[in-house]
This record gives C-alpha cells, structure tokens and sequence, in this order.
C-alpha cells in the first residue's frame, strides 16, 4: 500500500530514531494520529523548542541551555578532576550515582576513523586546552569497554600523560548481584585483570 505524502515523510522522519524501523515508525505514527494528536502536537513543539534552544556547554559539551552548564558553573564541583564520557546519557549515569563530585567532558562518541570519527569530532583541541591550564590532575576515563571506546581511552590517556595530567580508567567487571556463571568471557577477563587488594594483602 501507498502512503500519502505527508505520511510518508512522517514514518521516514520516525525511522531517524535508535532502534525504530518500518514497523515501529508506522505504529508510531498511527498511533499518534488516531488516539493522540494533541500528544503529538506536544511532542512536536517541544522538539523544536529543543532543538532551537539546547546546545553544549562551552566548556564541557553536555547538553545545556546556557552557555555554561550547570554543572561547570557549580564551585562545589572539584575542578581538579575530569570524568570523561562517550555521551550526555554517560554523565546522567555517573551523576544519578552520586559518586563523582568533580567536572565532566563529552566526547559525543569514540574514535572510529572508518565512520569519519576523529579528534575534531570528539572536541580533543578543547579537552587538551583544558589539560593545559594547569587546575586538572586526573583525567577519568570513563569509555565503554569496546574495541573503539577502549581505543579512545588509550589514545587519550596518552594526550593525558603528555600534558602533565594522570590518566585513570574505570575498572569493568562482575556487575554488583552477578553470577560468575552469567559473566560473559570478557567481562570476566577485566574483572580479574583489574583485581584490588583486600585488606593488607597484596594482589599476586
């Protein structure tokens, strides 16, 4: 069956979306018209809101609707420390733990130089300015664990090193709760990889 135009340019613009392909867009879009068309008048204006007044911070690239964060403008926050992440998503994570009190920076992604991913694209020349200012001691690495993100993370901590700063990495391991029975190969591999002392023993 053939769909009008302004429907077809309603279920390819759906299909932009992760994970949403033919048959997810068209529920979508039938559902929207059919049982919800002031919802959908929501989501439109509101998505153009945001398009039109969400940008990045100028200083750490989240998402934000100033020129600075709130974040970076908060002195509670140790400038001393740099969580790095792949996306905005990442930060949320870290901040909903309540474990991190220091400045974050987004990557917006990881090095993939086949998908025309590089330095440029992930800020670097900004994320290096900020190492040279002298107020960061330790760069967090926070990438995914990868082949692309653990790539990212070594090449940056390298740029770290360079600048004076010192790279950590977040440990990956047997989540909180795991079976090992249940732990993939690889998981297990950096858990053991990564094991800490307990107590005053030393790890062999």
């Amino acid at each position: 069956m053939a769909f009008t135009p302004l429907l077809a340019d309603l279920l390819a613009a759906l299909r932009c979306l992760p994970g949403v392909g033919p048959k997810s867009s068209q529920r979508m879009a039938f559902h929207l018209l059919e049982r919800d068309r002031e919802g959908a008048k929501r989501l439109a204006t509101a998505l153009v809101a945001a398009l039109d007044g969400v940008g990045q911070c100028s200083v750490c690239r989240m998402f934000a609707e100033t020129h600075v964060c709130p974040t970076c403008a908060d002195p509670r926050r140790d400038p001393a420390s740099v969580c790095v992440v792949e996306t905005p998503a990442d930060v949320i994570a870290i901040e909903e733990s309540g474990s991190f009190r220091g400045r974050y920076f987004v990557l917006m992604g990881r090095l993939s130089p086949l998908d025309g991913i590089g330095p440029e694209e992930l800020g670097v020349p900004l994320l290096l300015k900020i190492l040279g200012e002298g107020a960061v001691r330790e760069l967090i690495l926070a990438t995914s664990a990868t082949v692309e993100g653990e790539a990212t993370a070594a090449w940056l901590a390298t740029l770290a090193r360079d600048a004076g700063v010192r790279p950590t990495r977040i440990a990956h391991g047997v989540p909180m709760g795991g079976e090992l029975e249940y732990v993939d190969a690889g998981t297990l591999s950096h858990a053991i990889a990564a094991r800490t002392a307990i107590g005053g023993d030393q790890a062999a």
